[in-house]
């Protein structure tokens, strides 16, 4: 799409304006606002805060803040951050970068009759303005900056629009349902929920070195997912466009619905949620575009509450299967612990390999590296407002790896992140 702007522009006006406007005008009372918490989801006949990202599930008592509203027949919620943050990666690989980034999302959802429920949503990302290579992170890759080289030690930006969806939903009795969800761009299928969405990664800044094996699709350019709902259980597939984002990150690129991906979710109870699913992505990488990936993942979620506190864990796997007859795993385990509403601490511990850091010029060419990486890291919010917190906090990265790639990556170093944020919920 040529004209990005137009589109933005309705976008921020429906996750900005919209649920404040309602906020203001609409219904506004206690007994609207306590109808809103305790409603259904917008795929199934479930209480709402089991929705996350795309239509993956997370527990039941996962804490959804967010701004409500009601305008009619409409609820809307909208919520969004943003980060200051500066990056120093050590080692002779390392590099360093202050730079923004964060999101602001907002959905708009209506019943049309008894039991069938249509969702808007939209997404939008603070990344574009990094630039096209992002900012560093060491062991990350993925995509490309400029389509010629692997980006690589760098987390690429995301696109301005993360997500431009709708899905509709039919209750089949209490506990069963039917839905498709539509989205240009949307989150197919595949993995957990996305980092950013996670109760046990959204404190931190960084973004896991898994996220290429678990959650990345959740930006495709053209997506729709059905999907069946028994009480605790949902399966769902996908169709959706394989070959991730190109290097010009405020553009929309045409669909082509030439993959697939099926999941699993089941919620055995309030506190867990657990997920398998696999896909076959067509041409992912634009710089193999005759190589395409089998990608597998697993993963299970625990959120439980302890009065004002609240614990977040997420444990994954995800393994990628190449056509050209190679495989790589990574794993993860994450977790954030946050004292009342104002402190958190978080950690990170992952497990990686990978094949796109050693450019054709390197005698490690051919080499998979296989870096582990254990992040930790600590921040305090303090409430502006009803509305708004600003949070100060900060995070130190360590690594473990092989010898034989000490000589571009020297003896392991340690990495650290300084952030400033400013939530909206």
């Amino acid at each position: 799409m040529k004209h990005p702007l137009i589109l933005c522009g309705i976008a921020c006006w429906l996750t900005l304006a919209a649920p404040l406007w309602a906020q203001t005008h609409g219904h506004g009372g206690d007994d609207d606002w306590a109808g809103m918490v305790g409603m259904t989801g917008a795929l199934g006949p479930y209480l709402s805060p089991r929705e996350a990202s795309g239509t993956s599930w997370q527990p039941d008592i996962t804490r959804h803040d967010g701004l409500h509203g009601m305008l009619g027949d409409w609820v809307f919620m909208a919520h969004g951050e943003a980060n200051l943050v500066y990056s120093d990666q050590g080692g002779p690989r390392g590099d360093e970068k202050g730079f923004l980034a964060g999101m602001v999302m907002a959905s708009a959802r209506r019943n049309i009759v008894e039991g069938q429920s249509l969702m808007l949503r939209t997404m939008l990302s603070f990344d574009p303005q990094m630039g096209k290579r992002g900012y560093p992170l060491l062991f990350q890759s993925g995509e490309t900056a400029d389509g010629v080289e692997h980006l690589s030690d760098y987390q690429h930006p995301h696109n301005l629009f993360m997500e431009l969806a709708a899905s509709y939903s039919i209750a089949l009795n209490e506990q069963d349902s039917i839905f498709i969800y539509a989205g240009l761009p949307g989150e197919p299928a595949i993995g957990p929920t996305a980092y950013m969405h996670r109760a046990s990664a959204m404190h931190s800044p960084e973004t896991p070195l898994a996220h290429h094996f678990l959650d990345s699709t959740h930006i495709a350019n053209g997506v729709v997912t059905v999907g069946y709902v028994a009480d605790r259980w949902k399966l769902e597939g996908s169709i959706f466009t394989g070959r991730e984002p190109n290097q010009f990150r405020t553009e929309i690129n045409a669909p082509h619905l030439d993959s697939y991906a099926a999941r699993v979710f089941w919620n055995p109870d309030p506190y867990w949620s657990l997920q398998v699913s696999a896909a076959r992505i067509h041409s992912p990488e634009q710089l193999e575009p005759n190589i395409d990936e089998t990608r597998w993942t697993a993963s299970a979620t625990y959120n439980r509450p302890y009065g004002a506190d609240v614990w977040a864990t997420t444990a994954a796997w995800g393994r990628k299967n190449l056509s050209s007859g190679k495989s790589y795993d990574a794993f993860l385990l994450e977790s954030a612990y946050t004292f009342g509403e104002t402190d958190t601490v978080f950690g990170r511990f992952e497990h990686v390999e990978l094949a796109e850091l050693f450019d054709h010029a390197s005698p490690l060419h051919e080499t998979v590296a296989k870096p582990f990486k254990l992040s930790l890291g600590y921040v305090h919010d303090v409430p502006l407002t009803d509305e708004v917190t600003l949070g100060v906090g900060a995070l130190v990265s360590a690594y473990a790896y092989s010898q034989r790639i000490e000589p571009e990556y020297g003896a392991p170093p340690l990495s650290s992140m300084i952030f400033v944020r400013i939530k909206v919920q």
